[in-house]
């Protein structure tokens, strides 16, 4: 009887063990094209819908989706707030970390990361990057006013007497940089926050509660192209640039008018997220095989042709980089000092 139970059990064992085996042997060989195919992605755009990072996303969303293994369905989900940093945070510390749920942040993110922002809970260099749509080598982020405001040239922003409110998103790139021209170009502006999104500051401009705002040319192209065609707006400064864009050869850049070298450090650091202008990310700690699929999908998407020409046709500015190419620009953000960091973060504080 006990050889018999001792047999038996044995049996039971080993049964268990191939069932086991057997039921364990499809997740272990799922590849990526098992993963996706038939499954929903989550596309996290960090802002509000109407602007150009909501056009990007969507923009991506529609294509991307040809490119990763198994083909899956990608829906934008829109996760305003904070700047930019609501979404970031929910894609590092909340979202899934298996490639069902990717991201379309705001440029500033990662910088906010290196900055030690107060609400940015996350490490910029741990993020999945996939690439970004633009290095922003053809295009310029403007400090515009309306045709209609006194100011005629940077010159006269200096004057003691003539003051000019640009509108800004609380916590966004144009924010920054309001407050770079205020206290760093010594320009002689006002800031005016509380904005949930650029879409609302258009709106400001048109009823008169703003003089102007500072927003790169390819989002006005894409936003409100009258302003631009029927010349509506004046470009009196350049950010995000080394060097002056050839549309606007008269414009001079913040670079130019740093008083001195360690206001053009500061200038130098805060344009850094324009290297990486329209990123697109996935939370950290990825399935090392489906973070490959992804990235070599984006890259592959932004050589597709019908993808070019969608980015043409709703005016997205395009000079992509891929992951690496993001990777040098984080690296180089990590490099910067600590006294230029200080600066740039009383400056911001001083603006809240």
């Amino acid at each position: 009887i006990g050889a018999h139970l001792v047999a038996t059990s044995a049996r039971t064992i080993a049964l268990a063990g191939l069932i086991w085996i057997v039921l364990a042997a499809p997740a272990a060989a799922q590849t990526v094209e098992d993963f996706y195919r038939g499954r929903t992605v989550s596309l996290l755009v960090s802002f509000g819908p109407g602007g150009l990072n909501d056009i990007a996303g969507r923009l991506v969303a529609q294509h991307l989706r040809r490119f990763i293994p198994g083909q899956p369905n990608i829906i934008v989900q829109n996760m305003p707030g904070a700047g930019g940093l609501a979404a970031a945070n929910h894609l590092y510390n909340v979202a899934a970390k298996d490639g069902s749920v990717l991201g379309q942040l705001d440029r500033s993110v990662a910088q906010s990361g290196f900055r030690g922002a107060k609400n940015a809970r996350f490490d910029p260099i741990k993020f999945t990057w996939l690439g970004s749509l633009s290095d922003y080598s053809n295009e310029a982020y403007l400090l515009w006013v309306s045709a209609s405001h006194p100011a005629r040239s940077v010159a006269d922003l200096a004057t003691p007497g003539l003051k000019t409110r640009l509108g800004v998103v609380t916590g966004g790139t144009n924010m920054m940089m309001s407050l770079v021209a205020r206290d760093v170009l010594n320009l002689n502006v006002q800031v005016v926050r509380g904005y949930p999104a650029v879409s609302a500051i258009w709106l400001a401009l048109q009823r008169g509660e703003v003089d102007g705002q500072i927003i790169g040319l390819t989002s006005v192209l894409a936003e409100h192209p009258e302003f631009w065609t029927q010349q509506l707006m004046r470009p009196l400064v350049q950010f995000g640039r080394s060097t002056r864009l050839d549309t606007f050869k008269d414009v001079p850049t913040a670079r130019e008018l740093a008083p001195n070298p360690a206001a053009r450090a500061a200038v130098e650091f805060a344009e850094l997220p324009f290297t990486t202008s329209l990123p697109f990310v996935a939370p950290p700690d990825l399935p090392a095989d489906r973070a490959a699929a992804l990235r070599t999908a984006f890259a592959a998407m932004v050589r597709d042709p019908e993808f070019i020409e969608g980015a043409r046709k709703h005016q997205v500015e395009f000079s992509p980089i891929g992951a690496d190419g993001i990777m040098v620009a984080l690296q180089r953000a990590a490099a910067t000092p600590v006294s230029v960091i200080e600066r740039l973060n009383a400056i911001v504080d001083s603006g809240r």
